[in-house]
C-alpha cells in the first residue's frame, strides 16, 4: 500500500470506496488482506473519517470485513461460497435471458455488438479491469429488454462478487478466446430468438468459468499455505 494516491476532495468516501473497489476487484488488495485505516488515511493524504464511510459502504457490499473496533480486511470467500456465487448467477441470468431474448430490439443487438467491439479492443490491449467493466455491461445489454428491475438489482450484487474471480479467470489462465467465442454465440442466438439455445449456451458459459475458476483458486490457496 506504499505511495500517495491523489484523489478529489468531492464527496471523498465515495471516490475512495470506489478506487479501494477497484484495488479489490483487481487483486492489488488480496483476499483476507487487513485494510490499515491509518495507512489508507497517508496513501491517499485524508483523515481516517472518510476511510472509515468508505470501509462501512464495502462492507454493505460484501467486499470488505468492517468492525469499528478491530478494522477491516478483504473479504475471503470459502470455496463453497464461490460455487453459490456463480449458482446464483446461473438462476438469475438465465431467467433474464428467457425472458429477454423475444423482448429485444434492434437497438438492442446494436448496444450488445458495440460492446462486443470495445470488449475485442480490451482483449487486444491486455486491459483486464476494463474487460471485466464490458463483460458486466455485456450481459445487462442481453438481459435489458426483460425490464426487471429487482432482478436486475439481485444481478448487480452476484456480479459484483463474481467479477475479481472473473477477472483473475481470464488474466491468469487466458481464457481470452473461449470467451470472445461464447459472448458471441450468446448473441446470435439471441438475434435468431433461439430462447432455448440461448439459455443452455448461457448456462454453459457460466459453468465453464465455475468450475475452472475453483480449480484456479484452489491450487492457488493450496500454493500459499505450503509456502
Amino acid at each position: 500500500m506504499a505511495g500517495k494516491r491523489a484523489v478529489s476532495r468531492n464527496s471523498l468516501p465515495d471516490v475512495i470506496a470506489d478506487d479501494l473497489r477497484e484495488r479489490i476487484l483487481s487483486g492489488d488488495l488480496a483476499e483476507g488482506e487487513v485494510i490499515r485505516q491509518e495507512v489508507l488515511a497517508e496513501e491517499y493524504d485524508v483523515s481516517r473519517m472518510p476511510i472509515r464511510e468508505a470501509l462501512k459502504r464495502l462492507d454493505a457490499e460484501g467486499l470488505v470485513q468492517f468492525t469499528n473496533n478491530r478494522g477491516a480486511s478483504v473479504t475471503k470467500h470459502s470455496l463453497d461460497d464461490i460455487a453459490e456465487i456463480f449458482d446464483l448467477r446461473t438462476l438469475v441470468e438465465v431467467d433474464l435471458f428467457r425472458r429477454a431474448i423475444p423482448l429485444m430490439t434492434a437497438t438492442d443487438f446494436a448496444r450488445c455488438e458495440e460492446i462486443l467491439a470495445q470488449m475485442d479492443a480490451s482483449y487486444d490491449a491486455d486491459d483486464v479491469a476494463k474487460w471485466g467493466a464490458l463483460n458486466h455491461k455485456y450481459h445487462a445489454s442481453l438481459y435489458a429488454a426483460a425490464n426487471r428491475k429487482l432482478t436486475n438489482e439481485m444481478l448487480q450484487g452476484l456480479s459484483l462478487h463474481s467479477d475479481r474471480f472473473v477477472r483473475m479467470h481470464l488474466s491468469v489462465m487466458r481464457q481470452r478466446e473461449p470467451a470472445k467465442k461464447e459472448h458471441r454465440i450468446l448473441l446470435d442466438l439471441a438475434i435468431a430468438r433461439d430462447v432455448e439455445g440461448g439459455c443452455t449456451a448461457l448456462s454453459a458459459h457460466i459453468l465453464r468459468t465455475k468450475q475452472q475458476l475453483l480449480s484456479l483458486v484452489a491450487e492457488h490457496r493450496a500454493a500459499q499455505e505450503s509456502a
